[in-house]
């Protein structure tokens, strides 16, 4: 039996994905072979990573003078991949809105001046700071966020105003999630293995004009977007496996209604926790609710030894990964695109249940 997996990542996928995998293990289309056997470089292959680009493409409505790179570091090879591609006079803004925004800035600064312009990091990263007239230099390459925290449980529902310059972001824990507008984004990228697929994938989403041979000396091939763009995503054996399981994710969300649809229901998933949690007298959301995520979800009792017994009492039945991250502590639910809504009510009745007991 299937538990109800709330891990913020790798994190549930589609039954339907899994099973069709499964079906496809030992022998994929009748070629005889398992797509982790097959050569990249094989016609087969080839219309699984076509096909997997033109349905991300038709997904996200992503323009003809943006590419699609399937890569291989997950996101945090980008956070060097970024600067090292993008810092052309040697400056770029980073605001500072969780774990993993702090750690692009810190490599970012390897490779030039990396400014923090905003931070939330005085209240525990449970806001997003106002972005409506940040101090950017005028010669910064770029600025940079964490568009979904999936630690702390923030989103920007505002992007910054960048003041004309080029916005980079990593939408690893919303990628999906719901519609976006790509030409806002220089640069759109996710690890994979939160929302989408299986770990040790990233999609980057780059506007033709920002890849170019005019990289920092000194960047390795591999992390030259030109290498990749050029070569299609093949320059080298990607992960086969993973691009193929995020194809037939794509497939299942062009079925389930394409992005207008899993906003609608990601937003209703939410709502039922929220809700909750607004009105509970034992638990609480640690985030300012303008600025709450709806893929991930962190709450505290206020109590540490109430809540190691919430996270074993909900283990037991059948409620897998809630603990939360150690810098917030108390719980976390990550309520996925493949999360099913009955997971976030059948969690509700037994909070409901737990406070009863325990209030």
């Amino acid at each position: 039996m299937r538990v109800y997996n709330f891990s913020a990542g790798p994190a549930v996928l589609p039954e339907e994905v899994l099973k069709e995998a499964a079906d496809d293990m030992l022998d994929y289309k009748g070629c005889g072979m398992s797509v982790m056997e097959m050569s990249h470089r094989s016609k087969m292959f080839d219309d699984i990573i076509k096909t997997a680009e033109k349905d991300i493409r038709e997904l996200m409505n992503i323009p003809d003078n943006y590419k699609v790179l399937f890569l291989q570091g997950g996101a945090s090879q980008q956070f060097a991949a970024v600067p090292m591609n993008l810092m052309k006079n040697k400056k770029a803004a980073y605001i500072i809105t969780g774990q993993w925004a702090k750690k692009a800035f810190q490599e970012a600064k390897l490779y030039g001046e990396a400014i923090d312009v905003a931070s939330s990091a005085d209240k525990t990263f449970s806001y997003i700071p106002d972005c409506s007239d940040l101090a950017i230099p005028d010669d910064a390459d770029y600025v940079y966020i964490c568009e979904n925290n999936t630690i702390y449980g923030t989103k920007y529902h505002t992007l910054p105003n960048t003041k004309g310059h080029i916005l980079v972001a990593d939408v690893s824990s919303c990628f999906l999630s719901e519609p976006v507008d790509v030409t806002k984004y220089g640069v759109i990228y996710g690890g994979v293995q939160k929302n989408v697929g299986p770990a040790g994938l990233v999609i980057s989403i780059i506007r033709e004009d920002l890849i170019t041979d005019d990289v920092l000396p000194g960047t390795p091939t591999m992390l030259k977007w030109k290498t990749q763009s050029d070569n299609d995503s093949l320059y080298n054996t990607p992960n086969c496996w993973s691009i193929y399981i995020c194809g037939l994710v794509f497939k299942w969300l062009k079925k389930m209604g394409g992005l207008e649809a899993m906003k609608a229901l990601n937003e209703k998933k939410a709502k039922i926790l929220y809700d909750f949690l607004d009105q509970s007298k034992l638990f609480k959301g640690t985030v300012r609710p303008e600025d709450r995520s709806m893929m991930n979800v962190p709450f505290v009792t206020g109590n540490e030894e109430l809540d190691a017994k919430f996270v074993k009492e909900s283990k037991a039945a059948g409620f897998e990964n809630l603990k939360g991250h150690r810098t917030v502590g108390g719980m976390r639910a990550s309520i996925y695109n493949a999360m099913p809504i009955e997971g976030v009510e059948k969690l509700v009745d037994f909070m409901s249940e737990f406070e009863k007991n325990n209030g």
